[in-house]
């Protein structure tokens, strides 16, 4: 009987989120798809660095430990062959990451197989790849180059999460942009008791909230924020919406357009997600951040 994996988390990570590639892509981008594979086969046995997602994947992992039993599914997809995979997974028995699933596509796009594995979160640095996941309805960001992976202090897995286009579709913000904050602040008085329709991340929310469930309250080991420019009076609809869809947030911070690079910081967050670029952008030197090219911040060629 075919195994399954819906009473998981499932997390699809590429190669180049999860492993340090730069060197090997600069080979790809300057001397084309050969040398990269002669590159790779030749390095085979050279295990790769940590990338920018690493410590997520490693602390999302070791839950399965802590339960004792698999709660948690990271899927490898990469646009390498399984010829020059093959140094992946060699990297991935070196550093000891019980990863085991993988969709090897051979230069096309491996987000069509983000639907069959049944992914709760799709990950990678092809920008491309993302926004036809997104589209397809699922959860994804563009991992940002940034600083390296911080130290592990501890073994609880901080996300955080921008609001507007991100958990929550991107209706307020549109108001925004087309009529000013006034109008904005306006129209979220006037509708702070209408739930806010869900964005992309609100099904990778909901899930992890499921996993959460299975520990004790005191105990969990994944804590979630929420980190918005919004301020009062914005605030009400976003509190509500939460409780309409019954899902606990740990933290919520109501920034009023302060950085928030300085916050995540603060906050330890493994991973941050944000629809712009220019907030994502300032994180990334501060924590692991994924762009979400969602909504109208991203319409047009905007970033």
């Amino acid at each position: 009987m075919p195994q399954r994996l819906e009473d998981r988390l499932v997390v699809a990570i590429s190669s180049r989120a999860l492993f340090d590639l730069e060197e090997s892509h600069r080979v790809f981008e300057e001397q084309g798809v050969e040398a990269y594979c002669r590159y790779q086969i030749e390095h085979e046995d050279d295990p790769l660095e940590p990338g920018v997602a690493f410590p997520l994947v490693r602390k999302l992992l070791a839950l399965n430990e802590r339960l004792g039993r698999p709660v948690v599914e990271v899927i490898l997809l990469s646009r390498n062959s399984a010829d020059t995979g093959l140094r992946v997974f060699n990297s991935i028995e070196h550093h000891g990451l019980a990863i085991t699933r993988a969709a090897f596509s051979g230069g096309a796009s491996p987000y069509r197989y983000v639907r069959p594995f049944g992914a709760n979160l799709f990950l990678s640095a092809d920008p491309d790849d993302v926004r036809r996941a997104l589209d397809a309805g699922f959860a994804a960001a563009t991992i940002l180059p940034g600083r390296g992976p911080r130290g592990a202090d501890d073994e609880v897995v901080r996300l955080a999460f921008d609001g507007d286009a991100v958990l929550f579709a991107d209706v307020a913000e549109r108001v925004y942009k087309r009529e000013g904050l006034e109008a904005f602040s306006r129209a979220e008085r006037a509708a702070a008791r209408e739930p806010l329709p869900g964005g992309p991340f609100r099904g990778f929310l909901a899930a992890l909230n499921r996993l959460q469930s299975e520990f004790p309250p005191d105990e969990c080991p994944i804590r979630t924020a929420l980190v918005t420019a919004r301020s009062a009076p914005a605030h009400e609809r976003v509190i509500r919406t939460l409780r309409a869809w019954k899902i606990r947030i740990d933290e919520a911070l109501f920034l009023g357009g302060l950085d928030k690079a300085a916050f995540l910081e603060a906050f330890g967050a493994d991973i941050f997600f944000d629809d712009q670029r220019v907030h994502c952008e300032s994180a990334a030197g501060r924590v692991p951040t994924g762009h979400v090219p969602h909504g109208v911040a991203n319409e047009g060629g905007a970033a």
